[in-house]
């Protein structure tokens, strides 16, 4: 008897093989047979022609913090993700001394803008090293399995103190014991270790990740514990990734290809596309496929990266003294406010000094702004939707066309500003990076940067835009969508019982009606820790998700059960 049987789906099976009608039988959490007359179950589903797909497997979030606290893992479990990574750009919460506790949560907000008081309340600190973060992970359990990698700036600051927290060049001493360390922890389950070279990433007092100066004496020795092991993916947010130094990206590729020569291991960067050179990307993914002995994997996303603008967060009139009165009350009041004809004269009359300089940055680019509909946004904006453009049209000055927007739909309307991967305002270069043979799906970020981003909604642009709606170019088979999402992001980080609808593997499945999924708006909460803010984004279509053969969500709602568990290296 099957615990389980899904009948009469349309089967998008991970290899990028051709959709086709059958049945999934499931049992003990393991898929046992694919194809008709699979034999009677406990449980029977009736698909109905709709799509069932693998799993999603996530291999860039930041749930450091959150895992120990909040099992649903939001906002990725509703997208589909059953296997999230996280330990991602050199930052985590392991190794952690007892009075480096605070040190590595600024070292965490800094960076991926996750509120430190949330971080400060939630975190429940059960370890000192590696291997006992992992065993209090191993104590809980989630929505998703979940994954994690050592972050070279928990583990320079461990064993340098102070010296590694300043970036101080680490001896041969230093950099024995950082391996140690490392190796310690992929021994015990990490699935990689990760590092950050760019210079965007920064503490919250200002201090850069520790190893973004480190000399290849560094990387390269704390690399020979994963070539000892012969286990793990070692992650890097590169310099020059976010367009900080046009010139030091290629440097990079070349000594990341005899990295990944040398430990014979993956090695997985981020690659983007930066205005200041747009077709440098292009250059970047030939570079990296130059050598065929060399496994180096960049790390591409589906959409542009950039900023959300709302009132519940960055907003070009949050340094407007007027505004700054009024900026603590709840949304509700703040509209009536604004929503007078004087306020309005004077906020827009106003002209901040100091100025913030993410705010004079969206007042600086109106062309940059696009407005986010309720359902299904568009992500691949037309230059003519922008703020600046409308406003010519209309005859308008875009600060007041921008201001009416902001106050639209009860104050919840939310516009994209895009900073990266949209040069040329479309997706083709994307396109091309999405089909590109090393490129691998990630830099979601779930968990992460809450206040100015969602991309863990990810798998959703990659099944709604890319294999249905897109208008601007050309589409992607979703065949070849779904393979990104499972079996190539689960053959990256070794997980090799994932990834594909076949006999043997997991019964990690998504069921999903393919003419209706959809995103919805990004929204704020404030429901993390010390009442922290995050935004979320609500997804359409998704019918059901399992994970082991047990239903998680139910038309993208948790069901309460929570058969995710850590997954630890080397015992897939």
């Amino acid at each position: 008897m099957n615990d389980l049987v899904i009948r009469d789906a349309l089967v998008v099976d991970g290899t990028g093989a051709e959709p086709r009608t059958a049945d999934v039988a499931v049992r003990n959490g393991t898929i046992t047979e694919v194809g008709r007359d699979v034999g009677p179950a406990r449980r029977t589903v009736d698909a109905d022609g709709a799509a069932l797909t693998p799993g999603f497997v996530d291999v860039h979030t930041h749930y450091d913090g959150q895992a120990t606290w909040d099992p649903v893992l939001a906002p990725s479990s509703p997208h589909g993700v059953t296997t999230a990574v996280m330990g991602n750009c050199g930052v985590g919460f392991a190794p952690a001394r007892t009075d480096r506790h605070a040190w590595l949560i600024g070292l965490m907000e800094g960076v991926e803008d996750i509120p430190g008081s949330a971080l400060a309340e939630g975190i429940a600190w059960e370890w000192e090293s590696f291997p006992g973060f992992l065993d209090a992970l191993d104590r809980r359990a989630f929505t998703m399995d979940l994954g994690t990698q050592v972050p070279h700036g928990a583990v320079r600051a461990y064993v340098m103190g102070e010296r590694g927290a300043r970036n101080e060049p680490a001896d041969a001493d230093d950099i024995a014991a950082m391996k140690a360390i490392v190796k310690e922890g992929l021994a015990a389950g990490a699935l990689g270790f990760s590092t950050s070279r760019t210079l965007t990433h920064k503490a919250i007092d200002g201090e850069y990740v520790p190893g973004t100066f480190a000399a290849e004496d560094e990387l390269f020795g704390i690399g020979e514990a994963l070539r000892e092991l012969g286990r793990g993916v070692y992650e890097l947010a590169p310099a020059g990734a976010a367009g900080e130094d046009v010139n030091a990206p290629a440097q990079e590729i070349a000594w990341m290809l005899r990295l990944a020569k040398a430990i014979g291991r993956p090695v997985s960067f981020a690659l983007l596309q930066i205005d200041a050179v747009p077709d440098l990307w292009r250059e970047l993914l030939e570079l990296s496929a130059s050598d065929a002995g060399a496994p180096l994997f960049p790390q591409v996303a589906s959409r542009p990266f950039g900023m959300l603008i709302s009132l519940d967060s960055l907003h070009a009139f949050g340094d407007h003294p007027t505004y700054v009165e009024m900026a603590l009350l709840p949304r509700a009041e703040r509209v009536a406010r604004m929503r007078d004809p004087e306020v309005k004269a004077r906020i827009l009359a106003e002209r901040p000094d100091p100025e913030d300089v993410l705010a004079a940055m969206v007042r600086g680019f109106p062309e940059r702004l696009f407005p986010l509909a309720e359902r299904n946004p568009d992500y691949e904006p037309h230059p003519d939707t922008s703020v600046a453009a409308r406003a010519a049209a209309s005859g308008r000055d875009p600060m007041e066309l921008l201001y009416d927007e902001l106050l639209a739909d009860g104050g919840r309307n939310v516009l994209l500003m895009p900073l990266l991967n949209y040069s040329n305002y479309n997706l083709d270069a994307q396109r091309e990076m999405l089909t590109h043979p090393r490129a691998v799906l990630g830099l979601g970020d779930g968990g992460a940067h809450c206040g100015f981003i969602c991309d863990a909604s990810l798998p959703t642009t990659m099944l709604g835009h890319w294999a249905r709606d897109r208008e601007r170019g050309a589409k992607l088979p979703v065949e070849h969508v779904v393979k990104m999402m499972t079996r190539d992001t689960a053959r990256l980080y070794g997980l090799s019982d994932r990834g594909v609808i076949a006999p043997g593997m997991r019964a990690d499945l998504n069921l999903v009606d393919l003419e209706n999924v959809a995103l919805r708006r990004p929204e704020m909460r404030h429901d993390l820790p010390a009442g922290g803010r995050r935004f979320v984004q609500r997804a359409d279509g998704y019918l059901a998700t399992f994970v082991r053969g047990v239903q998680t969500f139910a038309d993208g709602e948790h069901t309460g059960e929570l058969p995710g568990r850590l997954v630890r290296g080397g015992r897939s």
